[in-house]
């Protein structure tokens, strides 16, 4: 168990932050979730939180990097939620951005982003003026910048997020999210959010996966087995 470790979490009052949070709790860690809505303090400290109210669409790096001092890791769990192609590009890639400029100002080396599956691919295969567009664009230009970093960074690609409770076994997918050359069928493709919840903190507490980008959907393989 981790011993006064700190974590600060983007997003801190999406479904992914709150079932994170409390995991992150019982392995020792202290919480601090961002949190743009003053009225998601009460869930965010229901679920073991700190909650520090930050804009971080509006934050400057600088204003970032005061809220990272101290922490061990950094996880960004944010998004638009899609439909606002502005919003996206504001959200899930500039701001994106300016948290990964603030950990390295702040002395952060842990860097831990929650993508998806197919964001290495989909720029390649969806037409611009699909509505999904710019929210491939905006993650898979933030994940391509998180790898040119010097951050010890983590990219997380989860399926299609579901509510089912965490199996804590997964199956780690291929480039693009491929399963064996192919596309997933059905609920191949599925990743509970619990299990996305995780993988975080397993990627966080035991220093997994760095350096590297992991897609995975719900499988057999326990975490720690999948994820060394």
């Amino acid at each position: 168990m981790a011993e006064n470790k700190h974590v600060v979490i983007l997003g801190g009052h999406g479904k992914v932050a709150l079932l994170a949070a409390p995991k992150f709790k019982q392995a020792g860690y202290t919480v601090d979730a961002l949190i743009r809505n003053p009225d998601h303090s009460l869930a965010v400290e229901q679920a073991g939180a700190n909650a520090v109210e930050l804009d971080i669409e509006a934050a400057t790096a600088e204003q970032m990097a005061d809220a990272f001092k101290g922490a061990d890791a950094v996880v960004f769990s944010a998004g638009a939620g899609g439909g606002n192609p502005v919003r996206t590009h504001a959200v899930d890639y500039e701001a994106a951005i300016r948290s990964m400029d603030a950990a390295e100002r702040a002395g952060v080396q842990r860097y831990v982003m929650v993508s998806y599956a197919s964001s290495e691919v989909d720029v390649e295969r969806v037409e611009a003026g699909n509505k999904f567009y710019p929210y491939a664009k905006a993650k898979h230009d933030a994940d391509a910048h998180l790898e040119s970093t010097g951050l010890d960074h983590t990219i997380l690609g989860p399926g299609m997020l579901t509510l089912e409770p965490a199996s804590g076994r997964i199956r780690v997918a291929e480039r693009g999210g491929l399963i064996d050359g192919r596309a997933p069928r059905d609920k191949e493709g599925e990743t509970s959010r619990d299990n996305v919840a995780e993988v975080i903190v397993h990627a966080v507490v035991n220093n997994a996966g760095v350096r590297r980008r992991i897609n995975f959907y719900d499988g057999d393989t326990p975490i720690a087995d999948a994820i060394g």
